[in-house]
């Protein structure tokens, strides 16, 4: 989880400026959507977290 917020802060929340709650709720949604399916990562052989699991299954 630290690494997700600290990824999330430094490629999202820091990056812009929020003028309404609905802004941020969106954009938390858009990054964590962003962060399971296209967010490529070493520890997992170069894969994104879904598909990651997809091919635990």
């Amino acid at each position: 989880m630290e690494n997700f917020f600290s990824h999330f802060k430094s490629e999202c929340f820091n990056l812009y400026s929020f003028r309404t709650v609905e802004e941020v709720k969106d954009a938390v949604h858009k990054y964590i959507r962003f962060y399971n399916h296209q967010h490529f990562q070493k520890k997992l052989n170069n894969l994104s977290p879904y598909e990651y699991r997809t091919q635990a299954a």
